[in-house]
């Protein structure tokens, strides 16, 4: 079997699927990293907000009346908001730990933590729930710290299967934990207020690292505990 195309992948895929793939015959590149001050050198405000302005002559507007005069400015600093977590480093978050635990092994569970994200795909919301956890090593976090992580993952544009994976891995490497454990409840209004229209329907992923991915038992403890 072979693919016989190629792909450009934002974020680095396991070892063992970057094989299968590039054995396949899929020609594996990735995208690089973009730095913040680079980000901030591609295109001025002024830029931005002249597209903003493009956009609702578009769908028929007149940027020039009154109540939309000022809106350009106001989405663009909307979204300086929105998409900040693109000049945070997640990792950063998690550099500060306590080491006095007094031997506790168990897994650490942050549970229901709301997060308001973008789909890639048409920029639409994202809002859900995130439950987290982890079995620490000799070290633990901030709780604060495990939000933050899950903030600057969702201040993206993302897919929800994505944002699972970078939570999970971010905490289980960053932690050095023995692993780590990520469940996400989410509305994608790309097809709630659009498209479909399926109202109420959300999107439920898991992710698993470590010790996580290696028991049954853990996965079920975790899912039964973020139960409502």
């Amino acid at each position: 079997m072979s693919f016989q195309d190629s792909v450009l992948i934002c974020d680095e895929v396991d070892a063992v699927l970057n094989k299968i793939l590039i054995d396949n015959g899929l020609k594996v590149s990735y995208e690089p990293e973009i730095t913040p001050e680079q980000i901030l050198e591609k295109i001025s405000k002024d830029e931005a907000e002249k597209a903003i302005k493009t956009i609702l002559k578009f769908v028929g507007e007149n940027p020039d009346r009154e109540g939309l005069v000022e809106t350009p400015k106001r989405v663009i600093k909307a979204f300086q908001e929105y998409f900040g977590g693109y000049l945070i480093n997640p990792d950063d978050y998690l550099e500060k730990t306590f080491g006095d635990v007094e031997g506790y092994d168990d897994m650490v569970i942050q549970k229901n933590i709301t997060i308001h994200s973008h789909c890639e795909h048409h920029m639409a919301p994202i809002i859900g729930t995130v439950h987290v956890a982890y079995v620490p090593s000799e070290k633990v976090v901030g709780l604060s710290k495990l939000a933050r992580v899950v903030d600057a993952y969702a201040r993206r544009l993302q897919t929800q299967e994505r944002l699972t994976m970078q939570i999970a891995n971010s905490i289980y490497k960053g932690l050095k934990s023995h692993g780590s454990a990520v469940s996400i409840d989410a509305e994608h209004q790309c097809m709630t207020t659009r498209g479909v229209r399926k109202e109420g329907a959300t999107t439920i992923t898991n992710y698993f690292t470590g010790v996580f991915r290696d028991s049954q038992n853990l996965q079920k403890r975790f899912l039964s505990y973020i139960k409502d």
